[in-house]
């Protein structure tokens, strides 16, 4: 049976609001979304990153160190690959957070560099009705992103409160 997702929410006969965000009652563990358009990551991106950051990690910002690593170029900013791969999945997966609880088991499996484009899809693992709180559910989810060749360069673990549809803000703010 095909349980739609929400996109959009007729709000008059032939007017729709476009809509983002699942629910907590709309997640089911074992669904996969993915996560569209890609982002290439360029070094201008990265390089702001490290900026940012303060991370000082020559390999990220310094082309001529770069090339007498392993690695021969600029290597991405792991920590800028998280907040990509997070951010595809916002418009799905956390739109409708009240607030993120955890990134655990994060791995980076393979190197990022400027020029690929990354592409994410999370898994929800789990989701249980909040004991505190009962207008909002914690869930779980999976998240993996590729690079465009198919070959994994993170996983990781994201918990979030979610808000229920009773108890979401969303019709006091005119959403």
């Amino acid at each position: 049976m095909e349980r739609p997702v929400p996109q959009h929410r007729e709000i008059a006969p032939h007017r729709y609001r476009e809509t983002s965000g699942l629910y907590f009652e709309d997640f089911v563990p074992g669904d996969v979304f993915e996560h569209r358009p890609g982002r290439t990551i360029t070094d201008v991106d990265n390089i702001w990153m490290t900026l940012l950051t303060m991370n000082t990690q020559p390999v990220h910002f310094d082309a001529a160190y770069a090339a007498h690593t392993e690695w021969k170029k600029l290597l991405v900013d792991s920590t800028f690959t998280l907040a990509v791969l997070t951010g595809m999945s916002v418009r799905t997966i956390s739109a409708k957070v009240v607030a993120n609880l955890g990134w655990d088991k994060v791995r980076t499996t393979g190197p990022v560099f400027a020029g690929d484009t990354l592409y994410a899809e999370t898994r929800v693992i789990s989701t249980r009705p909040s004991a505190s709180r009962p207008t909002q559910g914690i869930v779980t989810v999976e998240t993996t992103g590729r690079n465009q060749d198919g070959v994994i360069v993170m996983t990781f673990e994201r918990t979030m409160l979610i808000y229920t549809r009773d108890g979401s803000p969303e019709a006091e703010a005119g959403y």
